[in-house]
């Protein structure tokens, strides 16, 4: 492969570094006054001494009253002030948009439910809608068309009993799926238990339809269903200031005007629906858009907890406003869940949140009649599944993982090694495998001189796996090899010192493939 004669460059010495500017710090000319020294107040638990009328002390003598510093009186009326207009103000703000919620009876006449498990579990449909959006917006943003008046996207969000962790669990709009006996609110008709894609159960018969097949499929209980539908979502996204994506490859989709380079982006609400609603920029298609659904859902959990939205009242009744101007929900979504989820979500922070997709077979099934489905994994959902309804974690929770173009599951390493020190190759193998690379478990040895610098071997047709597997390998040296097939070479050197974490924005990692809102973020 003519690798055996080749030798990588020299190690350049790196220039000296800068020495450190001294930071000085500015001092002011200003003396304070110092601050004025009351009498010490009474010993706690002694009422003060009644007013009276001024005594006449002898000339010469002056005695003066004890009183309270003016501060205390202040501190105390200032914060007394602050937590009870707090309180009033999240109360009052979270009654009023309570009598604004558009309701729907989800759960009407519904009967021989799954039994209800540990935590809240709430159904969020997201709907077309684009019949509410200006004739500006559907040009700009690429949404022409009539309104389908379907699901784009169905999701379990799981809230953790002790309300520290949220569990969110995508379902492809194209399962296969069993729909319930109904009658379809379009036709009139009753139809018999029948197999479908999951989405047409919102078409046939509403909420109602779509609780009743997705607990059918899933056995776990629905306690609550919010409806969520393009303009407020776009809407609260605006209010947030924009939402922080980042992508490890261009993203460019003709069908939805979006167009991002790599790198970071903040998306205004039009560009952040384009973002989520892409499905033509890989061969991914929908299982692609749900991953890019999750990273932004994490992105915005990211933003609303790390800008103080959730601990400023006015904030926090200007977001919540706008996201529920729009909303369908079910009619016991009150005051009080809100309230108690907003005091939750106060201390939640990314990593508080876990994102996964129900497991898939890697072969979907064409029903006549129905065409394409994506068959759920028998074992895998059903695991998934009791472990929501037993309140556990899904997510393996790693260290954060740099973000690359092509996730190390689809990446096949053979390493050697390059310095003669015995062990190396091995423990190069374990670390790499251990962070999700396919190695072949076989190291060998290089057969030339030491090498200083680590070095990946690559054929150029697969440049982009090269490049995700390097950024695994800081200070690695790539090296493009004519012919040498898809199977990457990794040749150990001195400078080895440890594998980094990589992840791929459809990397899959732990038993159902879960990853928490902070390994999905940019930071």
């Amino acid at each position: 492969m003519g690798l055996r004669f080749w030798h990588p460059p020299a190690h350049r010495d790196l220039p000296p570094p800068v020495p450190a500017r001294p930071v000085t710090a500015e001092v002011s000319s200003h003396v304070p006054t110092p601050p004025r020294r009351y009498p010490t107040p009474p010993p706690r638990g002694q009422r003060p001494p009644r007013a009276r009328q001024p005594v006449q002390q002898p000339a010469g003598r002056q005695v003066k009253r004890r009183r309270r510093p003016r501060w205390v009186t202040r501190a105390a009326t200032v914060f007394s002030v602050t937590v009870l207009a707090a309180a009033g103000i999240g109360h009052a703000v979270v009654t009023s948009l309570d009598t604004k919620i558009d309701r729907v009876d989800a759960f009407k006449d519904m009967k021989n439910r799954p039994k209800g498990g540990t935590g809240m579990n709430v159904l969020l449909v997201g709907t077309d809608g684009r019949d509410k959006i200006t004739d500006a917006d559907k040009q700009k943003y690429r949404l022409g068309g009539a309104p389908c008046h379907c699901t784009d996207t169905i999701m379990i969000v799981h809230i953790s009993e002790d309300r520290n962790r949220a569990s969110v669990v995508s379902l492809p709009r194209d399962s296969y799926a069993e729909m319930p006996e109904h009658v379809d609110r379009n036709s009139g008709e009753r139809h018999k238990p029948h197999p479908v894609k999951m989405n047409a159960a919102y078409a046939e018969g509403g909420a109602n339809l779509t609780v009743r097949t997705v607990e059918n499929m899933t056995k776990v209980k629905i306690d609550h269903y919010l409806e969520v539908d393009f303009t407020s979502f776009m809407k609260t996204v605006d209010v947030l200031g924009g939402v922080e994506i980042c992508t490890a490859r261009p993203l460019k989709d003709s069908y939805t005007g979006l167009n991002l380079p790599v790198g970071m982006h903040t998306l205004n609400g039009g560009a952040a629906l384009q973002y989520v609603r892409t499905r033509h920029v890989d061969g991914s298609s929908d299982l692609g858009r749900m991953r890019r659904q999750q990273r932004f859902l994490a992105a915005l959990i990211s933003k609303a907890t790390g800008s103080g939205v959730l601990l400023n009242p006015l904030k926090f009744r200007d977001v919540t406003r706008t996201l529920l101007s729009s909303v369908r929900a079910d009619g016991g979504f009150g005051t009080n869940e809100m309230l108690s989820l907003g005091r939750a979500m106060r201390g939640f922070s990314p990593r508080s949140s876990e994102f996964t997709t129900v497991p898939l077979l890697d072969k979907g099934v064409n029903v006549p009649g129905i065409g394409s489905t994506l068959k759920w994994d028998p074992e895998k959902s059903v695991k998934l599944f009791d472990a929501i309804r037993a309140d556990r974690p899904l997510a393996a929770h790693h260290a954060k993982r740099a973000i690359v173009d092509v996730s190390p599951q689809q990446i096949r390493v053979q390493v050697d090694n390059g310095t003669g020190k015995p062990g190396l190759g091995k423990l190069v193998d374990s670390a790499l495998r251990s962070t999700g690379f396919r190695t072949t478990r076989a190291p060998g040895n290089w057969p030339g001189a030491p090498l200083k610098r680590t070095v990946v071997a690559y054929d150029p047709r697969w440049d982009r796996s090269a490049k995700s597997l390097a950024t695994a390998l800081p200070g690695s040296v790539m090296k493009p090899v004519n012919g040498l097939g898809s199977t990457l070479k990794v040749f150990a050197g001195q400078d080895f010192k440890q594998v980094r974490p990589v992840q791929a924005e459809d990397a899959y990692q732990g038993e159902f493939g879960a990853l928490t809102g902070d390994q999905v973020t940019c930071r």
